[in-house]
């Protein structure tokens, strides 16, 4: 599974960071990003639920 974040959508709300932060963080632009490619597969369920509850969908997961 692939998790990948629009930064242009973002608007770091920081709740898929708080959410899932083994998949999740901001970079240094202040935006979250996805820092694991796969994401782990005990991550899998709550990398979802970050990426369905993101307030501008920003967040794409791939099987």
């Amino acid at each position: 599974m692939t998790a990948i974040v629009d930064e242009n959508t973002c608007i770091a709300c920081g709740l898929c960071v708080s959410a899932c932060n083994e998949v999740y963080d901001f970079g240094d632009d202040g935006k979250a990003h996805a820092v694991a490619d796969p994401v782990p597969a005990e991550c899998e369920e709550t990398a979802r639920e970050a990426a369905e509850n993101c307030p501008v969908e920003a967040i794409t997961v791939t099987d």
